[in-house]
């Protein structure tokens, strides 16, 4: 399983976060739930983190991951989950993977810089699955969407972890029906109507991903 990948990386790490809104600069991450994987074994860690001082959890957010302020008071500190991460990514060629992965990777380089643990971003390879997915399916492209469509285990319930295993799931759907994921690595699709995201990777190369197919992402 995912046999292109692990030609090139010796970990992989499939993430997802939940945050307080939108913007990486400003909100902050209240969940990190990743599975780390490896030739050998697998496993899956997921954190609840506690806000900052004084600031409060939009009611929005909970009507949409069903994270409450109190379970984040309960929550593990800033540092915890940062370390934790940077652990996962410690192998000598890792892999990051995520669905809608620009999302995810803009709120970490900003979590991560704040405590001073951004370097294991340096020689991290990326993969965004949603990216695969638009070279594959018709629109819409939401992580339950590829779910439905390859019948993949697992659910997109709004929580870190649950969606970082459907991602996984979809993602080795995927390279069952063709074997070209790990042409994908870092290299990102964007809807040319909005042009490229902002704040931009240095590492990745970005391609416009129109919703009409013509030919493939990395063509």
């Amino acid at each position: 399983m995912l046999d292109a990948l692990w030609e090139r990386f010796d970990s992989i790490v499939v993430l997802d976060t939940e945050t307080t809104g939108f913007r990486p600069r400003e909100d902050e991450i209240i969940e990190l739930g990743f599975v780390v994987l490896t030739p050998a074994a697998e496993r899956e860690e997921d954190y609840l983190i506690r806000l900052s001082p004084g600031r409060r959890l939009p009611p929005r957010i909970t009507e949409l991951t069903g994270i409450t302020e109190p379970m984040l008071v309960s929550g593990v500190e800033k540092e915890t989950a940062g370390r934790a991460l940077a652990e996962a990514l410690s192998s000598e060629r890792p892999l990051l993977a995520a669905y809608n992965a620009q999302f995810d990777l803009s709120f970490l380089y900003f979590f991560l810089a704040r405590l001073g643990l951004a370097d294991c971003l340096r020689k991290t390879r990326f993969l965004d699955v949603m990216s695969v997915y638009r070279d594959r399916r018709d629109y819409p492209h939401r992580l339950e969407n590829a779910v439905d469509a390859y019948g993949a285990c697992g659910v997109n319930s709004h929580r870190a972890c649950d969606d970082a295993r459907a991602a996984l799931e979809v993602l080795k759907a995927m390279e069952r029906e063709r074997p070209d994921v790990a042409e994908y690595v870092n290299l990102f699709g964007y809807n040319p109507k909005y042009g490229p995201p902002r704040p931009a990777i240095r590492s990745v190369r970005y391609e416009p991903q129109p919703y009409e197919r013509r030919k493939l992402l990395y063509e």
